[in-house]
C-alpha cells in the first residue's frame, strides 16, 4: 500500500505507455494528495509531422477513445525509511517519490482509472466560428481519482475524509465480527491491521475536526457574490449566469427555423425545437411563451416570459450594429404614444452696456409624439435550407435575417422619398427637407451641411454623417498635392473626419446626410415578431412597387418551394428639429481628380 500523503513528486512527470520509459507519449500534472488518493491531469499532444512519434501518440489516443486503455499505474521509488513490512506479507510505503504515470490495460490498483476524456476538436469549433483561444489544440485526459475537475473545497474534503473514516470503521467492525464468530482473539495479522486502522481513524478524526474549524472560518470571512452591475439587492440571492458558447442570435434563428419548418404551427414548432434542447432549451420556452395564456397561479409563467424577452433581445443586440440606427450614438430615446417637449428655436443674446436694459429673450418649444409603428422585412429561403439543423444552415438564416431587416430599416430611415403614412409608418428623417446639390467636392459638401446647422444654432458636437460604402471608399483614396491622404481615417466601414463620425450604408446611394442625434426622436420597444408563409405571392424586390399595378411581377412561394419569413419590429422616429438634419444629393466621390 502506498500512502498518498507520503508521496512526493515534481510536476510535470512523464506520461508513458505500459511503463516504457523509452517511449513517452505526454506529460502529467499531479494534484495534492487527499484521503481518496492523488488526482492528475494528463495531456497528450497533437503531432503533425509523420513518423514513429506521431504513430505512437495516435495509437495511445485511439486506444483511450476506444476504451481499450482505461487504467493507470505509477512508477515510483521508495525513499529511505519509507517501507514497513506487514505480518500479512504486504508492505506499507510511507515515503515514496512518483517518477512517472503510465497508461496500462490492467492496473495494480483497480480504482486507478481514467474518468473523463476531453478532446478540443478544432474542425468542430471552426464550424461554429470559434477558436481555442490560442491553445494548441491539446488532447487532455482529465484527472482520475476524483469527480471534480478542480481542487476540492474544504467541504468536499471533509466529505472525503468522513467517507474514508466510515470505510475504515466498517473494516474494524468486520475484523472483530470475524473473531467473535470464531470465539477467538485476533491473530497477529488481524491485530496489526486493526491497530493500524484504529490509528488511521484517530488521525482522520483530528483532521476532520481541523477541517470543520477551517470551514467555519471561511464561512465567516466569505464575501457575498455581487451582480455584474454592482451590488446584490438586499435579501436576494446572487445570480450565477452560464453563457452559451453558440454564436449570438442562434436561439432566435432556431426559433424562426422551427416556425418555418412547421408551417407556422406553434405547437409543432415546440416539438421540432426539442432537437436543440441540450444547447438552446430557451427556444422551446420562447415558442411556448408566445402562445401560452398568463395567469397568477402558474409559477413558470414569468420564467417563460423572461426566456421570450431574452431570446428576442439577443437577436436585437446582434441586429443593431448592422443598422444605421444602431451605429448612431446619442439619439433621443422616447416612449411610444407620449408627448415630449421639443425645442424649436433658440434665444437671442447680446452685449449689454452699463445701466442699459437687457434684451428679453425666449425659447421656442413644441411637442412631438411617436405613435406605435412597426417596421417589417421579408426574407425568402428555400424549403431545404430551413429544414436543415446544421450550424452552417443556421448561420445562413441568421445572416439573411440580419441583412434583410437592416436593409429595410436603413432605407426607411434615410430615403427622402419615404413620406409618412398615418397609422402605418413614419417619414424618413430626410423627407421634406430642402436638398443641397453636391458640388462633387466632399469637403465643400460637408461644409455646406454643417454651415446650415451652425446658422440654426445646432451644435456640431456629436454630428454624424451618413454616406454609401462606395462614396466612403472614394474618400479613402483621395490625396492632396503632396500625395497625402485627405481622409486618412475613412474607409468602407466608416470612420471620422475632423471629429465628425462617418457611418456607411449601401442604402445611402448618392446621398450625404448629416444629423445631430439629439435632434432625432427615436422609440423602440425592443421586440421582434416572426411569421411564416408558404402560400403567399410576393414581389422579389428590396424596394417593392407601391401601389402595385398590372406590371408588377409576383413570385409564388408555393410554386417555387420557397418559404417567406416576415420579421416585424415596433419602431418609430421623427425629426425633433428640421435644422438638425441635412442632406446632399447626387454625391459621387468615386471620380477622383489628379492632385494639382
Amino acid at each position: 500500500m502506498i500512502d498518498p500523503f507520503g508521496a512526493t513528486f515534481t510536476n510535470p512527470i512523464p506520461l508513458l505507455l505500459h511503463h516504457d520509459k523509452e517511449r513517452p507519449i505526454g506529460t502529467v500534472r499531479l494534484h495534492p494528495a487527499t484521503a481518496a488518493g492523488i488526482a492528475f491531469d494528463a495531456t497528450i499532444p497533437t503531432i503533425d509531422e509523420p513518423g514513429p512519434l506521431r504513430d505512437r501518440v495516435d495509437e495511445a489516443w485511439q486506444s483511450i477513445k476506444a476504451g481499450l486503455l482505461t487504467g493507470v499505474s505509477i512508477g515510483y521509488r521508495i525513499l529511505n525509511g519509507g517501507i514497513k513490512r506487514l505480518a500479512s506479507g504486504g508492505a506499507h510505503f510511507s515515503a515514496t517519490e512518483i517518477c512517472e504515470l503510465s497508461l496500462v490495460t490492467v492496473p495494480a490498483n483497480m480504482h486507478a482509472t481514467i474518468q473523463t476524456v476531453k478532446s478540443l476538436d478544432a474542425p468542430y469549433l471552426a464550424a461554429f466560428g470559434y477558436t481555442s483561444s490560442g491553445d494548441p489544440d491539446p488532447r487532455s485526459i482529465a484527472r482520475a481519482g476524483t469527480k471534480a475537475a478542480h481542487p476540492m473545497t474544504t467541504h468536499e474534503q471533509i466529505q472525503q475524509f468522513e467517507n474514508t473514516r466510515a470505510a475504515k470503521v466498517a473494516r474494524m467492525a468486520a475484523i472483530m465480527e470475524t473473531a467473535g464468530n470464531d470465539a477467538a482473539t485476533l491473530d497477529a495479522a488481524q491485530t496489526e491491521e486493526y491497530d493500524g486502522l484504529s490509528i488511521d481513524v484517530k488521525t482522520l478524526d483530528g483532521h476532520i475536526t481541523r477541517a470543520r474549524d477551517l470551514e467555519k472560518f471561511q464561512t465567516a470571512n466569505a464575501t457575498r457574490i455581487t451582480s455584474p452591475n454592482g451590488g446584490t439587492p438586499a435579501g436576494s440571492d446572487p445570480v450565477v449566469r452560464v453563457k452559451s458558447q453558440l454564436p449570438p442570435g442562434t436561439a432566435f434563428t432556431r426559433a424562426a427555423m422551427a416556425i418555418l419548418a412547421t408551417h407556422g404551427n406553434r405547437m409543432e414548432a415546440v416539438e421540432y425545437a426539442k432537437r436543440w434542447d441540450r444547447e438552446t432549451p430557451e427556444v422551446g420556452l420562447f415558442l411556448k411563451a408566445a402562445v401560452a395564456p398568463g395567469d397568477t397561479v402558474n409559477p413558470a409563467w414569468a420564467g417563460a416570459l423572461v426566456a421570450s424577452q431574452n431570446i428576442a433581445s439577443e437577436f436585437l443586440e446582434l441586429l443593431r450594429p448592422a443598422t444605421i440606427l444602431g451605429k448612431i450614438g446619442g439619439l433621443r430615446r422616447v416612449p411610444f404614444n407620449a408627448s415630449v417637449p421639443v425645442q424649436t428655436a433658440g434665444g437671442s443674446y447680446g452685449w449689454v452696456g452699463q445701466a442699459a436694459p437687457k434684451p428679453v429673450t425666449k425659447l421656442g418649444f413644441g411637442t412631438a409624439k411617436l405613435d406605435m409603428s412597426k417596421a417589417a422585412g421579408i426574407i425568402i429561403l428555400t424549403e431545404e435550407l430551413v429544414r436543415s439543423s446544421s450550424p452552417s444552415a443556421e448561420a445562413i438564416v441568421r445572416a439573411d435575417m440580419i441583412a434583410g431587416i437592416a436593409q429595410f430599416l436603413d432605407q426607411q430611415f434615410i430615403d427622402p422619398a419615404v413620406g409618412p403614412v398615418a397609422n402605418v409608418h413614419p417619414a424618413s428623417i430626410t423627407n421634406g427637407l430642402t436638398a443641397i446639390p453636391s458640388t462633387g467636392d466632399p469637403t465643400a459638401d460637408f461644409m455646406a451641411l454643417l454651415s446650415a446647422m451652425t446658422a440654426a444654432n445646432i451644435p456640431l458636437s456629436g454630428v454624424t454623417v451618413i454616406l454609401s460604402e462606395t462614396n466612403a471608399l472614394g474618400l479613402s483614396f483621395q490625396k492632396d498635392a503632396n500625395g497625402v491622404r485627405t481622409f486618412p481615417n475613412v474607409g468602407i466601414n466608416g470612420g471620422s473626419v475632423n471629429g465628425l463620425q462617418i457611418i456607411t450604408s449601401n442604402t445611402a446611394n448618392g446621398w450625404v446626410i448629416a444629423l445631430q442625434p439629439s435632434a432625432v426622436l427615436y422609440a423602440d420597444d425592443g421586440g421582434v415578431s416572426i411569421d411564416v408563409s408558404r402560400e403567399a405571392s410576393v414581389q422579389m424586390d428590396s424596394a417593392p412597387m407601391n401601389p402595385a399595378d398590372a406590371t408588377t411581377v409576383y413570385v409564388s412561394l408555393w410554386q417555387n418551394n420557397l418559404v417567406g419569413l416576415r420579421a416585424e419590429r415596433f419602431i418609430n422616429w421623427k425629426r425633433g428639429r428640421d435644422e438638425g438634419v441635412g442632406i446632399v444629393t447626387g454625391a459621387d466621390y468615386t471620380v477622383i481628380a489628379a492632385p494639382a
